[in-house]
């Protein structure tokens, strides 16, 4: 079984991951996971604290000269800023402890009030600094390790920005590469470039209002093979993984497979996805782990069967289904303002605006990345889960066996 867990605060001293469940004999080194570290820090729209922070992680266990071991993986990412934060947030006792650093202003929106209510205390920064979107730092290093994996399989997981504020974007190419290429190189990870600027406009509108704004981004993940999830139980499907990963990523809202809510509107013809065979001129897939590639009809991730459409967004039933799995997550605008709302002191009950800490104008391009990160380590998960082994040669050779088994030839005298 594939897990991670977490540990550390927005102003702490580091970050900490362990991972736990990775195969011996993945190549991994620190710089697969300072590339999307820095793809996170970057972004339109964000705070001074980027500006601060340049993310770099330590591997400190589980890996010797380049490969996994097989044994839990340690990861740290240090705070930058910790030097200015270690009376505030000592783990020990201060000789004289500033009053002054307690935070009485819960701000409408962040967990501040909730955590103070259920933890009991009236000091918001014991909730908001582990309630921080800082968290996710680790999560991109341990979604980088997961995208390691996904790799050595010739599975790939991109994302993009598809709306800011009130701004959708409508051009997409209908190559992936390019829309791939685009995102990456526009400042709001928008495949649209006309969207984009208008995208960048709204962002400097809300900031010049001292307000936020959120928005929508998309996250793709193919060549999938078909078979991973399961039907069989609540909480083995995969799209029920893939949204409950989503929706842990502070500020998300809601999160549609496919065409999502769309599909309430639409009649069923207008939903479903058509299915085809074509067997590839009687051409099985290849045994070696790099030709295993997108086919344009997906023969060799589905068996010869595929799609025309896909408004399935590559699950049915809680199992992939051949096609690229195709998520969308939307994000809230960011609760600090910096024209706060209204709030109450938690001293004297007395009404006050609410307390400001630093934060982005807007931060979506950021949580796409974060998105690509969680919807990378499900996969991963699902995937040892169907392919499982203590090494990755047990994985591969399990893995070919599956994709020659998808073909409906063998079946058909069963």
């Amino acid at each position: 079984m594939l897990r991670f867990l977490t540990a550390g605060e927005s102003h702490g001293q580091s970050l900490l991951g362990i991972i736990e469940g990775m195969p011996a004999g993945l190549s991994l080194s620190e710089d697969d996971i300072n590339r999307d570290l820095a793809r996170r820090q970057q972004g339109y729209g964000r705070g001074g604290r980027m500006q601060i922070e340049q993310d770099r992680v330590r591997i400190v266990s589980g890996v010797r000269w380049g490969k996994t071991l097989g044994t839990p993986i340690g990861l740290e990412v240090a705070n930058r800023d910790w030097q200015n934060w270690q009376e505030i947030m000592s783990a020990a006792v201060p000789a004289s402890p500033a009053e002054s650093a307690a935070v009485t202003r819960p701000r409408p929106g962040h967990a501040d009030l909730s955590g103070m209510l259920k933890y009991g205390t009236g000091d918001a920064r014991n909730i908001l600094e582990r309630a921080s979107a800082r968290e996710t730092a680790m999560r991109v290093a341990v979604g980088a390790v997961a995208r390691r994996l996904l790799e050595h399989f010739a599975i790939e997981v991109f994302s993009h920005v598809i709306q800011i504020g009130s701004i959708k974007a409508e051009q997409f190419p209908e190559d992936w590469r390019r829309l791939k290429q685009l995102a990456e190189g526009s400042p709001v990870r928008c495949g649209d470039p006309k969207a984009a600027q208008a995208m960048a406009a709204e962002i400097e509108a809300a900031k010049a209002a001292g307000d936020s704004v959120g928005g929508a981004f998309q996250v793709i993940a193919h060549p999938v093979p078909a078979g991973l999830g399961s039907h069989v139980h609540w909480d083995r499907r995969l799209d029920a993984k893939l949204a409950q990963a989503l929706m842990s990523i502070p500020a998300i809202k809601a999160v549609e497979v496919g065409i999502g809510v769309e599909a309430a509107a639409r009649p069923g013809s207008q939903v479903h996805d058509e299915i085809f065979y074509d067997g590839g001129g009687g051409e099985g897939p290849s045994s070696r782990i790099d030709a295993f590639c997108w086919q344009g009809k997906g023969w060799l991730t589905a068996g010869g069967f595929y799609r025309r459409t896909n408004r399935a967004g590559g699950i049915e039933g809680g199992i992939s289904n051949g096609s690229p799995i195709v998520v969308q997550a939307a994000m809230k605008p960011i609760p600090t303002l910096y024209e706060p709302l209204y709030s109450v002191d938690f001293e004297d009950l007395e009404p006050v605006v609410a307390g400001v800490e630093r934060s982005d104008v807007c931060a979506v391009p950021a949580a796409a990345v974060v998105g690509e990160a969680m919807a990378a380590w499900v996969l991963a998960s699902a995937f040892l889960e169907k392919f499982g082994g203590d090494h990755l040669e047990e994985i591969e050779e399990r893995y070919r066996s599956h994709l020659i088994s998808l073909s409906p030839e063998p079946l058909r005298g069963l």
